[in-house]
């Protein structure tokens, strides 16, 4: 049976081009001076910067699936995947416009040979503000096994981190709720890998007393109700993180694996010791502070950057 590499990766402000037919008028006022300079030559090259790092994931195959977020719109997803043809990957996308104020999304790519979505689910976060849903797909893998994914994007710290915070903590309860709908509709032994930019760390309350997840496998495989266990904490405290603010490393770039991915149960498992900050060289800002280096907007912008997260990979196996 078939090992798949799982990806996730904080795109930055992966936008449409300034002035887009495809933006509507309310969000074409909301970006219009963000996007100023936003030409079809700088998208290109930013697409470019990032799908010349997709290509080598998975020791140059490319992830079989991956999951992005702070992307406007499925037409830059096309761009993306188009640049990603030399791997010779039949890729196909799951993406719907939400209602974030930015536009920004969540979305995923997937190799039409490993996996079949089966069913879409895009769970509204309740909050004065618009913010990203999270997207549930359910896959039928090459195998002929269930994965369920949840792709997450937490609201930001802008404006505070404490102050902020409730807003993460009603997204922990959304994906807490959601984890017990799916057991409910598809059986305790489904096995569910949430994966995002959560805009919190692993020991946050948004994440372990909302969201329920742990850092001891056996407070996951014991628990009565859904619990994940969150892969990230071997990582933490390990000098490197997935974000950096104010050259301080964050781990925000998570990947939480439901029981029976843990044990298997389902015929599909998940490797924690396969979980990974990828950090090409190129990727990397500086050495005193190696943060990612970013491609920016505006007069900032760097030609050579790509993101301002670093991505986050896992291996799945079936058996």
């Amino acid at each position: 049976m078939p090992r798949h590499n799982i990806a996730f990766w904080n795109l930055e402000n992966l936008f449409d081009v300034a002035g887009s037919p495809r933006r509507s008028d309310k969000l074409d006022r909301v970006l219009r001076s963000e996007l100023s300079g936003w030409t079809q030559a700088v998208l290109d090259r930013k697409i470019a910067q990032l799908a010349s790092v997709i290509r080598r994931l998975n020791g140059g195959a490319g992830p079989d699936l991956l999951g992005v977020c702070e992307v406007e719109n499925r037409h830059v997803l096309t761009l993306l995947r188009d640049a990603l043809a030399p791997l010779g990957r039949a890729y196909d996308i799951v993406h719907a416009d939400t209602r974030d104020g930015r536009g920004i999304d969540v979305a995923f790519l997937y190799d039409t040979a490993r996996f079949t979505p089966t069913a879409t689910f895009f769970h509204y976060i309740v909050k004065r503000s618009a913010t990203r849903d999270l997207v549930q797909v359910n896959f039928r893998t090459a195998g002929g096994r269930t994965l369920v994914v949840v792709g997450n994007h937490w609201p930001a710290r802008s404006g505070g981190q404490w102050e902020t915070e409730p807003f993460r903590l009603i997204a922990g309860e959304t994906l807490g709720y959601f984890h017990e709908r799916i057991r409910e509709v598809h059986g305790e032994d489904t096995p569910i890998l949430a994966m995002g930019d959560f805009n919190d760390e692993p020991g946050d309350r948004s994440l372990t007393e909302h969201a329920r997840s742990y850092r001891q496998r056996a407070k996951v495989t014991r628990a009565r109700t859904g619990a994940f266990l969150n892969l990230m904490w071997p990582l933490v405290g390990q000098a490197h993180g997935t974000h950096y603010y104010n050259n301080v490393a964050a781990v925000l770039d998570q990947f939480l694996a439901s029981r029976s991915l843990l044990t298997g149960a389902a015929g599909v498992r998940v490797l924690p010791d396969t979980t990974a900050i990828v950090r090409f060289p190129d990727m990397v800002s500086g050495s005193v502070y190696p943060g990612p280096r970013r491609y920016g907007r505006g007069s900032s912008r760097d030609a050579d950057g790509f993101s301002d997260h670093f991505p986050i990979a896992v291996t799945v196996d079936e058996s």
